[in-house]
């Protein structure tokens, strides 16, 4: 389909997105790469009569990475994330989900800003953001303020953001152990049927933390502080591993679709879970 008529705006920063914001109000809209508002605008579930396209506003394409944290600019594509062999060597996990996004010419294009911001279930980003603690920050006209990954998604595209702020970073602490993101799904460029992201630290033989998130099995990412709990002092034998799918399984809550029925998305969910728990673990 073809999307509604819209005027397009390019600023040049922050300050003309700003002005754009408060003259047209809930009729504007932010766009950083594009792939999850496009769609909406042309299966006419979104009606944006302002389009602000961030691709020209300086500051948010730059990662940096100190001793205890990486920030992540909200314009950083998941190509970036991919070649950038810095980051990856501190946080590894990023660019193994990024390569299991949509294909390369998404990847080219698509943004971590955008992945996270819209609140959209099936993206991948958001509940690796979960899993890693990272803090989004948003800029407003009245400042600039953090909110946790883990609190900032309230509902199917409805989030901590306010109308008029604007994701602009992220930053994620650094993190010494195991990780994983396991991800299954029908095709190539398929949002996920489940996807897993699990980060553990080992201690003595023991696992000693444990964060866990899921994407697509409910209205928002679901982070379970149960799942992880369930693996904590534990040597990651079935008992825990089963402990800790139950416990996730509990807080899912997975509707019917063309993915498959709710009993098909548990039983994948379980699968995809233990699996990215083991390979965590193998590299702890």
């Amino acid at each position: 389909m073809i999307p509604a008529a819209f005027e397009y705006y390019r600023p040049q920063d922050m300050a003309g997105v700003f002005a754009i914001l408060q003259e047209h109000g809930d009729d504007a809209r932010v766009m950083a790469g594009g792939h999850s508002l496009i769609p909406m605008m042309k299966l006419r579930m979104a009606d944006v009569p302002h389009l602000i396209d961030l691709q020209d506003v300086g500051g948010m394409s730059d990662v940096t990475i100190v001793s205890h944290e990486v920030r992540i600019g909200a314009m950083v594509t998941q190509a970036d994330i991919i070649d950038n062999t810095e980051l990856t060597a501190v946080v590894p996990i990023l660019r193994e989900a990024a390569l299991q996004i949509a294909d390369p010419q998404v990847r080219y294009m698509g943004t971590v800003g955008g992945n996270i911001a819209n609140g959209d279930p099936g993206n991948d980003m958001p509940g690796l953001m979960q899993c890693m603690d990272a803090t989004f920050t948003l800029v407003g006209p009245n400042g600039e303020r953090g909110v946790q990954a883990r609190d900032f998604y309230e509902a199917a595209y409805i989030t901590a953001r306010e109308d008029d702020e604007i994701l602009t970073a992220v930053t994620i602490p650094l993190h010494s152990g195991g990780y994983a993101y396991e991800k299954q799904k029908r095709k190539i460029g398929d949002y996920a049927t489940a996807a897993a992201a699990v980060q553990i630290t080992k201690d003595n033989g023991s696992c000693a933390s444990a964060a866990i998130a899921m994407t697509n099995l409910s209205d928002t990412p679901v982070y379970s502080e149960a799942a992880g709990v369930a693996l904590v002092g534990g040597t990651l034998d079935d008992t825990s591993l089963k402990a800790s799918v139950a416990a996730m399984l509990n807080d899912i809550d997975p509707t019917e679709d063309n993915r498959g029925p709710i009993a098909f998305k548990k039983h994948v969910a379980g699968v995809i879970l233990r699996r990215a728990i083991e390979r965590a673990w193998s590299r702890t």
